[in-house]
């Protein structure tokens, strides 16, 4: 996924990459799961663990939205199953996960580790951007990115080109 993401909406420098992690998941509500559970593991890998609340938080609403808004927006195909276990080691040494599955995922999540900073990407066949609509105080949902915006440090979206249409949701973290 970074190489789609190009240089210029990335929130950091490219050269300083330190390690990427890929999951492809499922359209099923347990992939939410899936992707706090491959954080977590992602994260203890790098060596950093007290970033795991926010950004869980964070990938948790990211994925829900994918899922919700981005992978029902195209016809099912053949899944690849949510993993059982903990994420590959290549994947916890900061290493993409190699899985052959991942072209045919709708949804697709990826951790990239660059100097000072993290990245937790959530791509999804979905051109349609994401909206920061108001806060309703008695609705059950809809404050999804309110929470990207308060528990990270910043975070976009592009629209995808090439041989993958849909769209990239970023937020991006500070870790020193």
């Amino acid at each position: 996924m970074l190489d789609v993401l190009g240089h210029r909406s990335l929130p950091v420098d490219v050269r300083t990459l330190s390690g990427t992690a890929t999951l492809p998941l499922a359209s099923r509500p347990e992939s939410v799961r899936t992707a706090r559970d491959f954080t977590r593991s992602t994260l203890n890998g790098w060596r950093l663990p007290e970033q795991y609340d926010a950004v869980s938080l964070v990938v948790s609403e990211l994925v829900t939205n994918a899922l919700r808004h981005g992978a029902a927006a195209r016809p099912a195909e053949r899944e690849p199953a949510a993993p059982a276990t903990a994420p590959p080691a290549a994947a916890q040494a900061g290493r993409p996960a190699v899985n052959g599955s991942a072209a045919r995922s709708a949804v697709e999540l990826e951790l990239i580790r660059c100097a000072g900073r993290l990245v937790c990407a959530v791509r999804d066949p979905s051109a349609a951007g994401p909206r920061l609509g108001e806060v309703d105080g008695t609705a059950e949902s809809g404050r999804g990115l309110h929470l990207v915006e308060c528990f990270s440090d910043g975070w976009g979206w592009r629209p995808l080109t090439g041989e993958r249409l849909g769209k990239v949701v970023w937020a991006v973290f500070r870790t020193g």
